[in-house]
């Protein structure tokens, strides 16, 4: 009989129970899991189930870790992105969810770079946390990052960008993501990326404030390198703020633009 245990397979030589598959091969595992659903009577297992075995506090070796975070994903995407190398520029409501996101697809690499601290008010959307006020941002999120999974290499640069140290500390990225607020920012990031690596893809925001309907957020490509996802109309302004709904939109829009990218699906 074969089973998956834990995502891999496994061939077990007589019929037993789900319990026997813990005692066997995980007798500290406090959480057993059969096919999805947490499981607290012993029960018969037949051919093909899928069992899920957690100790909680362990942390899992990087090959089981991966193997079950994955195991949603279509095939051959997770050897790709673990391979793959991304570049974030701003920590914020954007920057911080992309990287959030990137990190449960399992994408090798992040090079994320802001200068700035948590304060009280970026808790209304960016990925932090109340014990976290007053670090680095940098700091904090790389924190958070490691919670999620533990195994992404994360390089942090707490520095303000400007055009003579963009093209350094984003030097060996596939895809560059812009997530800063100031227009004159995303301007000068776009200019010092695109001439310094004309062949590499940059993905932008554009028009995500307050809350009018998310279907209003698209990705638009413009040229062959640039992509900028947002309605580019609604900009933050007295009576308009950003919102974690609306802003979370664009930053999973911008991390699956990012995915495509890494697949060569975007711009077929």
């Amino acid at each position: 009989m074969k089973i998956k245990l834990n995502e891999q397979p496994v061939e077990l030589h007589d019929e037993g129970t789900v319990f026997d598959v813990r005692d066997r091969f995980k007798p500290d595992a406090d959480v057993v899991i059969l096919n999805g659903a947490p499981v607290n009577k012993d029960c018969a297992i037949s051919d093909g189930d899928e069992v899920v075995l957690i100790q909680r506090g362990e942390e899992p070796s990087r090959e089981e870790l991966e193997a079950l975070m994955a195991a949603r994903h279509t095939p051959g995407v997770h050897k790709r992105v673990k391979e793959a190398s991304v570049g974030i520029a701003g920590l914020g409501g954007l920057g911080s969810a992309i990287a959030i996101a990137l990190t449960r697809t399992g994408v090798g690499r992040l090079v994320l770079a802001d200068f700035d601290i948590v304060e009280p008010s970026n808790l209304n959307r960016q990925q932090y946390f109340v014990d976290q006020l007053g670090q680095p941002k940098t700091e904090a999120l790389a924190e958070n990052l490691r919670r999620i999974n533990p195994y992404v290499r994360v390089e942090t640069h707490r520095v303000r960008l400007d055009a003579s140290n963009v093209s350094e500390v984003f030097a060996d990225v596939e895809v560059l993501v812009e997530a800063f607020d100031a227009p004159d920012a995303k301007t000068m990031l776009l200019e010092s990326f695109a001439t310094a690596f004309p062949d590499k893809p940059i993905v932008m925001a554009s028009g995500l404030a307050g809350h009018g309907p998310g279907s209003t957020i698209q990705v638009r490509k413009l040229g062959s390198q640039i992509y900028v996802i947002g309605d580019m109309e609604s900009a933050a302004q007295p009576g308009r703020g950003l919102m974690a709904p609306r802003v979370g939109i664009a930053a999973h829009l911008q991390a699956n633009t990012v995915l495509r990218l890494l697949l060569g699906e975007e711009g077929e």
